[in-house]
Protein backbone atom coordinates (compact mmCIF):
# COMPACT_ATOMS: atom_id res chain seq x y z
CA UNK A 1 0.00 0.00 0.00
CA UNK A 2 1.55 3.43 -0.89
CA UNK A 3 2.53 5.78 1.87
CA UNK A 4 0.04 8.86 1.85
CA UNK A 5 2.89 11.23 0.91
CA UNK A 6 4.11 9.15 -1.93
CA UNK A 7 3.87 9.65 -5.95
CA UNK A 8 2.03 6.45 -6.04
CA UNK A 9 -0.36 7.88 -3.85
CA UNK A 10 -0.83 10.80 -5.83
CA UNK A 11 -1.25 8.80 -9.34
CA UNK A 12 -3.90 6.62 -7.70
CA UNK A 13 -6.96 6.38 -9.95
CA UNK A 14 -8.96 9.06 -7.63
CA UNK A 15 -6.29 11.24 -7.71
CA UNK A 16 -4.49 11.20 -11.75
CA UNK A 17 -7.08 12.58 -12.81
CA UNK A 18 -7.60 15.30 -10.83
CA UNK A 19 -3.78 15.95 -10.92
CA UNK A 20 -3.59 15.80 -14.71
CA UNK A 21 -6.07 18.74 -15.22
CA UNK A 22 -4.13 20.17 -12.86
CA UNK A 23 -0.67 20.10 -14.86
CA UNK A 24 -3.07 21.20 -17.56
CA UNK A 25 -3.93 24.23 -16.22
CA UNK A 26 -0.67 24.98 -15.03
CA UNK A 27 0.71 24.17 -18.68
CA UNK A 28 -1.65 26.60 -20.56
CA UNK A 29 0.39 29.42 -19.04
CA UNK A 30 3.57 28.32 -18.95
CA UNK A 31 3.74 27.28 -22.40
CA UNK A 32 2.64 30.63 -23.99
CA UNK A 33 5.41 32.91 -23.89
CA UNK A 34 7.93 30.61 -25.24
CA UNK A 35 5.14 29.91 -28.15
CA UNK A 36 4.37 33.22 -28.52
CA UNK A 37 7.49 34.42 -29.30
CA UNK A 38 8.46 31.88 -31.46
CA UNK A 39 5.59 32.45 -33.78
CA UNK A 40 5.26 36.35 -33.37
CA UNK A 41 7.85 37.16 -36.72
CA UNK A 42 5.44 34.74 -38.95
CA UNK A 43 2.60 36.74 -37.43
CA UNK A 44 3.38 39.99 -38.39
CA UNK A 45 4.90 39.08 -41.77
CA UNK A 46 1.42 37.36 -42.41
CA UNK A 47 -1.01 40.15 -41.07
CA UNK A 48 1.50 43.40 -39.88
CA UNK A 49 1.58 45.60 -36.36
CA UNK A 50 5.45 44.76 -36.32
CA UNK A 51 4.84 48.57 -34.49
CA UNK A 52 2.42 46.48 -32.03
CA UNK A 53 5.33 44.05 -30.86
CA UNK A 54 5.50 44.79 -27.62
CA UNK A 55 1.27 45.19 -27.16
CA UNK A 56 1.59 41.64 -27.81
CA UNK A 57 3.59 40.64 -24.87
CA UNK A 58 2.60 43.40 -22.40
CA UNK A 59 -1.22 42.94 -22.84
CA UNK A 60 -1.03 39.06 -21.73
CA UNK A 61 1.08 40.32 -18.88
CA UNK A 62 -1.58 43.03 -17.66
CA UNK A 63 -4.38 40.33 -18.40
CA UNK A 64 -2.41 38.20 -15.91
CA UNK A 65 -2.20 40.62 -13.32
CA UNK A 66 -5.84 41.99 -13.35
CA UNK A 67 -6.95 38.17 -13.59
CA UNK A 68 -5.03 37.04 -10.46
CA UNK A 69 -5.97 39.76 -8.29
CA UNK A 70 -9.83 39.01 -8.73
CA UNK A 71 -9.28 35.21 -8.93
CA UNK A 72 -10.20 34.53 -5.36
CA UNK A 73 -12.39 36.38 -5.23
CA UNK A 74 -14.08 35.39 -8.50
CA UNK A 75 -14.18 31.81 -6.43
CA UNK A 76 -15.95 33.24 -3.74
CA UNK A 77 -18.55 34.70 -5.68
CA UNK A 78 -18.98 31.74 -8.08
CA UNK A 79 -17.78 28.79 -6.54
CA UNK A 80 -14.28 27.17 -7.73
CA UNK A 81 -15.83 25.43 -10.48
CA UNK A 82 -17.75 27.98 -12.23
CA UNK A 83 -14.77 30.31 -11.41
CA UNK A 84 -12.05 28.29 -12.97
CA UNK A 85 -14.70 27.21 -16.10
CA UNK A 86 -15.16 30.75 -16.56
CA UNK A 87 -11.40 31.17 -16.82
CA UNK A 88 -11.12 28.08 -18.86
CA UNK A 89 -13.38 29.86 -21.76
CA UNK A 90 -12.41 33.15 -21.33
CA UNK A 91 -8.57 31.38 -22.42
CA UNK A 92 -9.94 29.76 -25.05
CA UNK A 93 -11.49 32.75 -26.63
CA UNK A 94 -8.82 34.51 -25.88
CA UNK A 95 -6.87 32.02 -28.20
CA UNK A 96 -9.97 31.73 -31.10
CA UNK A 97 -9.57 35.80 -31.08
CA UNK A 98 -5.64 35.28 -31.70
CA UNK A 99 -6.44 32.28 -34.22
CA UNK A 100 -8.85 34.44 -36.64
CA UNK A 101 -7.47 37.88 -36.18
CA UNK A 102 -7.43 39.53 -39.46
CA UNK A 103 -5.23 42.56 -38.47
CA UNK A 104 -2.51 43.29 -35.60
CA UNK A 105 -4.88 45.17 -33.04
CA UNK A 106 -7.57 42.42 -33.04
CA UNK A 107 -4.83 39.82 -32.44
CA UNK A 108 -3.78 42.40 -29.21
CA UNK A 109 -7.08 41.81 -28.17
CA UNK A 110 -7.06 38.07 -27.94
CA UNK A 111 -3.55 38.47 -25.82
CA UNK A 112 -5.32 40.44 -23.54
CA UNK A 113 -8.70 37.81 -23.14
CA UNK A 114 -6.21 35.28 -23.18
CA UNK A 115 -4.06 37.14 -20.38
CA UNK A 116 -7.25 37.15 -18.39
CA UNK A 117 -7.96 33.69 -18.99
CA UNK A 118 -4.86 32.09 -18.18
CA UNK A 119 -3.66 34.55 -14.97
CA UNK A 120 -7.24 33.72 -13.48
CA UNK A 121 -6.67 29.65 -14.20
CA UNK A 122 -3.58 29.69 -12.76
CA UNK A 123 -4.33 31.63 -9.45
CA UNK A 124 -7.30 29.43 -9.23
CA UNK A 125 -5.69 26.22 -9.68
CA UNK A 126 -3.39 26.74 -6.78
CA UNK A 127 -6.70 27.72 -5.28
CA UNK A 128 -8.11 24.00 -6.32
CA UNK A 129 -4.91 22.18 -4.43
CA UNK A 130 -5.93 22.44 -1.12
CA UNK A 131 -9.79 21.72 -2.73
CA UNK A 132 -8.47 18.25 -4.48
CA UNK A 133 -5.44 16.81 -2.22
CA UNK A 134 -4.71 15.80 0.93
CA UNK A 135 -2.38 18.04 3.12
CA UNK A 136 -0.11 15.00 3.21
CA UNK A 137 0.81 15.92 -0.92
CA UNK A 138 1.06 18.85 -1.28
CA UNK A 139 4.91 19.25 -1.53
CA UNK A 140 4.49 16.55 -4.06
CA UNK A 141 1.96 18.69 -5.90
CA UNK A 142 3.96 21.85 -6.42
CA UNK A 143 7.05 20.24 -6.94
CA UNK A 144 5.20 18.76 -10.26
CA UNK A 145 3.69 22.25 -10.61
CA UNK A 146 7.57 23.42 -11.12
CA UNK A 147 8.14 20.21 -13.23
CA UNK A 148 5.37 21.61 -16.18
CA UNK A 149 7.31 24.73 -15.73
CA UNK A 150 10.19 23.29 -17.07
CA UNK A 151 8.47 20.65 -19.70
CA UNK A 152 7.16 24.06 -21.22
CA UNK A 153 11.14 26.00 -21.29
CA UNK A 154 11.47 22.44 -24.23
CA UNK A 155 8.34 22.05 -25.75
CA UNK A 156 6.82 25.38 -25.55
CA UNK A 157 9.18 26.84 -29.09
CA UNK A 158 9.04 23.05 -30.38
CA UNK A 159 5.38 23.56 -30.90
CA UNK A 160 5.56 27.37 -32.08
CA UNK A 161 8.24 26.47 -34.19
CA UNK A 162 6.67 23.93 -36.14
CA UNK A 163 3.70 25.60 -36.66
CA UNK A 164 5.48 28.48 -37.89
CA UNK A 165 7.78 26.34 -40.05
CA UNK A 166 4.70 24.78 -41.46
CA UNK A 167 3.63 28.50 -42.84
CA UNK A 168 -0.14 28.17 -40.13
CA UNK A 169 0.75 30.16 -36.77
CA UNK A 170 -2.76 30.39 -36.35
CA UNK A 171 -2.92 26.25 -35.76
CA UNK A 172 -0.64 26.60 -32.58
CA UNK A 173 -3.62 29.30 -31.24
CA UNK A 174 -6.39 26.09 -32.57
CA UNK A 175 -4.07 23.70 -30.79
CA UNK A 176 -5.06 25.59 -27.61
CA UNK A 177 -8.25 26.36 -28.37
CA UNK A 178 -8.68 22.89 -27.98
CA UNK A 179 -6.48 22.33 -24.94
CA UNK A 180 -8.88 24.95 -23.33
CA UNK A 181 -12.41 23.40 -24.58
CA UNK A 182 -10.85 20.14 -22.58
CA UNK A 183 -10.04 22.27 -19.57
CA UNK A 184 -13.33 23.59 -19.15
CA UNK A 185 -14.73 20.09 -19.49
CA UNK A 186 -12.64 18.64 -17.08
CA UNK A 187 -12.72 21.51 -14.75
CA UNK A 188 -16.73 20.73 -14.82
CA UNK A 189 -16.58 17.05 -14.05
CA UNK A 190 -13.54 17.19 -11.41
CA UNK A 191 -14.04 20.36 -9.82
CA UNK A 192 -15.75 20.83 -6.45
CA UNK A 193 -18.43 23.55 -6.07
CA UNK A 194 -17.14 25.04 -2.67
CA UNK A 195 -14.17 27.12 -2.61
CA UNK A 196 -11.57 26.87 0.01
CA UNK A 197 -10.56 30.59 -0.04
CA UNK A 198 -9.99 33.04 2.54
CA UNK A 199 -12.95 35.35 2.55
CA UNK A 200 -12.95 39.21 2.98
CA UNK A 201 -11.32 42.31 1.17
CA UNK A 202 -11.73 44.13 -2.09
CA UNK A 203 -10.25 44.56 -5.90
CA UNK A 204 -7.25 46.84 -5.27
CA UNK A 205 -9.33 48.84 -8.39
CA UNK A 206 -7.30 52.11 -8.05
CA UNK A 207 -4.07 50.69 -8.53
CA UNK A 208 -5.01 48.19 -10.96
CA UNK A 209 -5.98 50.88 -13.16
CA UNK A 210 -3.25 53.31 -12.74
CA UNK A 211 -1.47 49.63 -13.83
CA UNK A 212 -2.97 49.52 -17.10
CA UNK A 213 -2.85 53.52 -17.61
CA UNK A 214 0.77 53.36 -16.97
CA UNK A 215 1.39 50.49 -19.13
CA UNK A 216 -0.60 51.55 -22.12
CA UNK A 217 0.66 55.08 -22.21
CA UNK A 218 4.50 53.31 -22.33
CA UNK A 219 3.44 51.48 -25.26
CA UNK A 220 1.36 54.27 -27.15
CA UNK A 221 4.99 56.05 -27.12
CA UNK A 222 5.93 54.45 -30.06
CA UNK A 223 2.96 54.74 -31.97
CA UNK A 224 1.52 57.99 -31.50
CA UNK A 225 2.63 61.05 -34.33
CA UNK A 226 5.59 63.31 -32.95
CA UNK A 227 8.55 63.21 -30.72
CA UNK A 228 6.88 65.90 -28.06
CA UNK A 229 3.76 63.80 -27.60
CA UNK A 230 5.84 60.68 -27.38
CA UNK A 231 8.03 61.54 -24.64
CA UNK A 232 4.82 63.34 -22.96
CA UNK A 233 3.09 59.44 -22.90
CA UNK A 234 6.47 58.34 -21.63
CA UNK A 235 6.63 60.58 -18.75
CA UNK A 236 2.77 60.08 -17.86
CA UNK A 237 3.01 56.68 -17.91
CA UNK A 238 5.81 56.14 -15.54
CA UNK A 239 4.36 58.78 -13.75
CA UNK A 240 1.31 56.29 -13.13
CA UNK A 241 3.56 53.31 -12.17
CA UNK A 242 4.96 55.69 -9.91
CA UNK A 243 1.10 56.87 -8.38
CA UNK A 244 0.53 53.19 -8.22
CA UNK A 245 3.26 52.97 -5.63
CA UNK A 246 2.07 56.06 -3.84
CA UNK A 247 -1.68 55.15 -3.85
CA UNK A 248 -1.07 51.22 -2.99
CA UNK A 249 0.92 52.70 0.48
CA UNK A 250 -2.22 54.39 1.68
CA UNK A 251 -4.95 51.55 0.91
CA UNK A 252 -6.84 49.48 2.53
CA UNK A 253 -7.03 47.16 -0.09
CA UNK A 254 -3.23 46.84 -1.41
CA UNK A 255 -1.98 45.15 -4.66
CA UNK A 256 1.60 44.84 -3.05
CA UNK A 257 2.59 45.41 0.51
CA UNK A 258 2.54 48.78 2.14
CA UNK A 259 6.45 48.74 2.21
CA UNK A 260 6.53 48.37 -2.08
CA UNK A 261 7.82 51.58 -2.28
CA UNK A 262 9.85 51.84 0.70
CA UNK A 263 13.67 51.57 -0.31
CA UNK A 264 14.41 51.35 3.63
CA UNK A 265 12.73 47.51 4.31
CA UNK A 266 13.90 44.27 2.39
CA UNK A 267 10.54 44.17 1.24
CA UNK A 268 10.64 47.46 -1.06
CA UNK A 269 14.27 46.50 -1.95
CA UNK A 270 13.32 42.86 -3.26
CA UNK A 271 10.52 44.19 -4.82
CA UNK A 272 12.63 46.76 -6.89
CA UNK A 273 15.07 44.64 -7.98
CA UNK A 274 12.61 42.27 -9.40
CA UNK A 275 10.50 44.76 -11.22
CA UNK A 276 13.92 46.53 -12.92
CA UNK A 277 15.65 43.13 -13.70
CA UNK A 278 12.71 42.14 -15.23
CA UNK A 279 11.73 45.02 -17.40
CA UNK A 280 15.82 45.00 -18.29
CA UNK A 281 15.37 41.83 -20.24
CA UNK A 282 12.14 41.46 -21.71
CA UNK A 283 13.65 43.19 -25.12
CA UNK A 284 14.92 40.00 -26.00
CA UNK A 285 11.78 38.01 -25.64
CA UNK A 286 9.50 40.17 -27.17
CA UNK A 287 11.87 41.04 -30.22
CA UNK A 288 15.12 38.74 -29.94
CA UNK A 289 13.33 35.34 -32.26
CA UNK A 290 12.48 38.56 -35.05
CA UNK A 291 16.54 39.58 -34.69
CA UNK A 292 17.63 35.88 -34.39
CA UNK A 293 16.30 35.08 -37.55
CA UNK A 294 16.87 38.04 -39.45
CA UNK A 295 20.26 38.58 -38.49
CA UNK A 296 21.98 35.28 -37.97
CA UNK A 297 19.23 32.97 -40.52
CA UNK A 298 17.81 30.85 -37.69
CA UNK A 299 14.72 28.91 -38.41
CA UNK A 300 11.45 29.81 -36.13
CA UNK A 301 12.23 26.88 -34.35
CA UNK A 302 15.79 26.96 -33.46
CA UNK A 303 15.34 30.96 -32.70
CA UNK A 304 12.37 30.25 -29.99
CA UNK A 305 14.86 27.79 -28.25
CA UNK A 306 17.64 30.42 -28.45
CA UNK A 307 15.61 32.71 -26.18
CA UNK A 308 14.30 29.50 -24.28
CA UNK A 309 18.10 29.48 -23.30
CA UNK A 310 16.77 31.99 -20.42
CA UNK A 311 13.93 29.68 -18.92
CA UNK A 312 16.91 26.92 -18.82
CA UNK A 313 20.23 28.74 -16.92
CA UNK A 314 16.92 29.76 -14.54
CA UNK A 315 15.97 26.37 -13.65
CA UNK A 316 18.99 25.17 -13.80
CA UNK A 317 20.93 27.30 -11.49
CA UNK A 318 17.66 27.24 -9.30
CA UNK A 319 18.26 24.15 -8.16
CA UNK A 320 22.30 24.30 -8.15
CA UNK A 321 21.89 27.20 -5.47
CA UNK A 322 18.41 25.34 -3.52
CA UNK A 323 20.95 24.48 -1.05
CA UNK A 324 23.10 27.17 0.02
CA UNK A 325 23.64 28.26 3.66
CA UNK A 326 21.68 31.39 5.04
CA UNK A 327 24.94 32.93 5.62
CA UNK A 328 25.29 33.20 1.92
CA UNK A 329 22.14 34.46 0.73
CA UNK A 330 23.24 37.76 0.23
CA UNK A 331 25.76 36.83 -1.69
CA UNK A 332 23.68 35.26 -4.49
CA UNK A 333 21.59 38.15 -4.25
CA UNK A 334 24.23 40.50 -5.91
CA UNK A 335 25.95 38.00 -7.52
CA UNK A 336 22.53 37.14 -9.63
CA UNK A 337 21.70 40.40 -10.08
CA UNK A 338 25.49 41.33 -11.30
CA UNK A 339 25.16 38.31 -13.75
CA UNK A 340 21.96 39.80 -15.29
CA UNK A 341 23.49 43.32 -15.88
CA UNK A 342 25.96 41.16 -17.54
CA UNK A 343 23.88 39.47 -19.80
CA UNK A 344 21.65 42.03 -20.79
CA UNK A 345 25.04 44.27 -22.13
CA UNK A 346 26.56 40.80 -23.48
CA UNK A 347 23.27 39.78 -24.92
CA UNK A 348 23.01 43.17 -26.75
CA UNK A 349 25.94 42.95 -28.58
CA UNK A 350 25.88 39.05 -29.62
CA UNK A 351 22.22 39.67 -30.71
CA UNK A 352 23.47 42.56 -33.19
CA UNK A 353 27.30 41.69 -33.87
CA UNK A 354 28.13 37.85 -32.34
CA UNK A 355 27.36 34.37 -33.53
CA UNK A 356 24.28 32.70 -32.69
CA UNK A 357 26.18 30.66 -30.34
CA UNK A 358 27.23 33.82 -28.30
CA UNK A 359 23.72 34.51 -28.40
CA UNK A 360 22.83 31.50 -26.47
CA UNK A 361 25.63 31.39 -24.09
CA UNK A 362 24.37 35.08 -23.20
CA UNK A 363 21.18 34.15 -22.89
CA UNK A 364 21.51 31.10 -20.52
CA UNK A 365 23.45 33.37 -18.66
CA UNK A 366 20.74 36.05 -18.02
CA UNK A 367 18.61 33.17 -16.94
CA UNK A 368 21.32 31.64 -14.84
CA UNK A 369 21.53 34.93 -12.54
CA UNK A 370 18.56 35.27 -12.47
CA UNK A 371 18.27 31.80 -10.92
CA UNK A 372 20.74 32.29 -8.58
CA UNK A 373 19.83 34.98 -6.66
CA UNK A 374 15.41 34.54 -7.30
CA UNK A 375 14.41 32.72 -4.32
CA UNK A 376 16.58 34.36 -2.17
CA UNK A 377 14.62 37.45 -3.45
CA UNK A 378 11.41 36.56 -3.06
CA UNK A 379 12.62 35.34 1.06
CA UNK A 380 14.10 38.45 2.01
CA UNK A 381 10.81 40.03 0.28
CA UNK A 382 8.42 37.78 2.20
CA UNK A 383 10.61 37.91 5.47
CA UNK A 384 10.59 41.83 5.34
CA UNK A 385 7.05 42.11 5.41
CA UNK A 386 5.10 42.54 8.92
CA UNK A 387 3.20 39.07 9.81
CA UNK A 388 -0.13 40.38 8.61
CA UNK A 389 1.39 41.19 5.16
CA UNK A 390 3.46 38.40 4.28
CA UNK A 391 1.08 36.63 2.33
CA UNK A 392 0.86 39.68 0.71
CA UNK A 393 4.10 40.07 0.05
CA UNK A 394 4.52 35.70 -1.32
CA UNK A 395 1.87 37.09 -3.65
CA UNK A 396 3.55 40.08 -4.53
CA UNK A 397 7.12 38.38 -5.84
CA UNK A 398 5.24 37.28 -9.00
CA UNK A 399 3.22 39.99 -9.52
CA UNK A 400 5.88 42.64 -9.63
CA UNK A 401 7.39 40.34 -11.83
CA UNK A 402 4.47 40.39 -14.37
CA UNK A 403 4.28 44.41 -13.55
CA UNK A 404 8.17 45.09 -14.65
CA UNK A 405 7.71 42.56 -17.73
CA UNK A 406 4.54 44.49 -18.99
CA UNK A 407 6.22 48.13 -18.48
CA UNK A 408 9.48 46.61 -20.43
CA UNK A 409 7.64 45.05 -23.26
CA UNK A 410 6.08 47.72 -23.97
CA UNK A 411 8.83 49.94 -23.62
CA UNK A 412 10.78 47.58 -25.87
CA UNK A 413 7.54 48.24 -28.41
CA UNK A 414 7.90 52.18 -28.20
CA UNK A 415 11.84 52.51 -28.58
CA UNK A 416 11.58 49.84 -31.44
CA UNK A 417 9.33 52.31 -33.27
CA UNK A 418 11.57 55.02 -32.34
CA UNK A 419 14.25 53.24 -33.74
CA UNK A 420 12.99 52.25 -37.41
CA UNK A 421 11.53 49.26 -36.37
CA UNK A 422 7.99 49.48 -37.56
CA UNK A 423 8.10 47.81 -40.42
CA UNK A 424 9.80 44.78 -39.40
CA UNK A 425 13.73 44.15 -38.83
CA UNK A 426 16.00 43.52 -41.85
CA UNK A 427 19.77 42.84 -41.57
CA UNK A 428 20.55 46.03 -42.58
CA UNK A 429 18.49 47.84 -40.22
CA UNK A 430 18.92 44.92 -37.39
CA UNK A 431 22.68 46.11 -37.91
CA UNK A 432 22.04 49.80 -37.78
CA UNK A 433 20.10 50.45 -34.38
CA UNK A 434 19.44 46.85 -32.93
CA UNK A 435 22.16 47.32 -30.81
CA UNK A 436 20.40 50.27 -29.25
CA UNK A 437 17.18 48.53 -29.00
CA UNK A 438 18.33 46.02 -26.16
CA UNK A 439 21.52 47.92 -24.43
CA UNK A 440 19.25 50.97 -23.82
CA UNK A 441 17.60 48.74 -21.28
CA UNK A 442 21.10 48.42 -19.71
CA UNK A 443 20.99 50.80 -17.23
CA UNK A 444 17.66 49.54 -15.67
CA UNK A 445 19.34 46.38 -14.74
CA UNK A 446 22.45 48.71 -12.93
CA UNK A 447 19.08 50.26 -11.10
CA UNK A 448 18.46 46.42 -10.37
CA UNK A 449 21.83 45.59 -9.47
CA UNK A 450 22.23 48.69 -7.09
CA UNK A 451 19.16 47.31 -5.02
CA UNK A 452 20.22 44.07 -5.16
CA UNK A 453 23.45 45.01 -3.75
CA UNK A 454 21.73 47.03 -0.99
CA UNK A 455 19.55 44.44 0.01
CA UNK A 456 22.43 41.42 0.06
CA UNK A 457 23.91 43.40 2.83
CA UNK A 458 23.89 40.96 5.99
Amino acid sequence: MPTPNSWRALLNAELAPRFALLCLGIWLNAADTLVTVTIMPSVAREIGGYQYFGWSIAAFLLGSILAGACAGKLSIRLGLRNATALAGLLYALGCAMGALAPDFLTFVAGRLVQGLGAGAIVSLCYVAISAMFPESLWPRVYGAIAGVWGAATLLGPLCGGLFAQAGFWRGAFWLFVAQGVIFVGAVLVMVPAAPKAPTGGRIPGRQLALLVVGVSLIAAAGVVPGHLTAGLCALFGVAALAALLLVNGRAEDRLLPRAAGDLTTATGLGLMVIFFCEAATMGFSVYGPAFIQALHGASPLLSGYVIGAIAAGWTGFSFAVAGLKPKHEGLAIRLGAAIIAVGVAWGAVEMVRGGLWGVVASMFTLGAGFGICWAFLAKRVIGGAPEGEQALASAAVPTTQLIGGAAGAAAAGALANALGFAGGVTPASGQAHGLWLFAAFAPLALVGLAAAWRLGRD
